[in-house]
């Protein structure tokens, strides 16, 4: 008797498929786009800890708690992949992350390119799905 056949997995996560999407470098997955960058997300991160251990103290264990999952839940609002990306309006919002105006606002903007490739939206649901691989599509030809 014959085995059924099977298909192997993949063991460590999705692997970038590089026929579909193209070749990456490691060097971009290691360091940043800037050398400030890291110090920039570590004092980010250092702030919003702080100032979750001062809301803790004044208010109690529970405002924090209660914080992080209004946090997960507005972080979970998205569009389907398409034409129109997902602003995450809800969660800047909430954060105050609206308030601030950063150089990503105005400056490239990876949309108003001209190489830019739009997003496949049956590719991008199967993605998000996790009925198939790979990032949701190539954001440049």
């Amino acid at each position: 008797m014959e085995s059924p056949k099977k298909i192997a997995h993949e063991i460590g996560g999705v692997k970038r498929d590089a026929l579909r999407f193209g070749l990456n470098g490691v060097k971009s997955d290691i360091v940043g786009s800037h050398p400030l960058e890291s110090s920039y997300e570590s004092g980010k991160k250092s702030h919003e800890a702080m100032k979750r251990t001062i809301i803790g103290h004044t208010y109690g264990a529970a405002l924090p708690l209660k914080m992080d999952m209004d946090r997960q839940i507005l972080s979970r609002f998205q569009r389907p992949p398409g034409p129109i990306a997902s602003s995450m309006l809800g969660l800047e919002v909430y954060t105050g992350a609206i308030d601030n105006f950063g150089f990503e606002d105005y400056l490239n903007d990876p949309r108003d390119s001209e190489t830019f490739k739009p997003v496949d939206l049956h590719h991008g649901m199967e993605v998000r799905l996790g009925m198939s691989k790979g990032p949701v599509a190539p954001s440049f030809l």
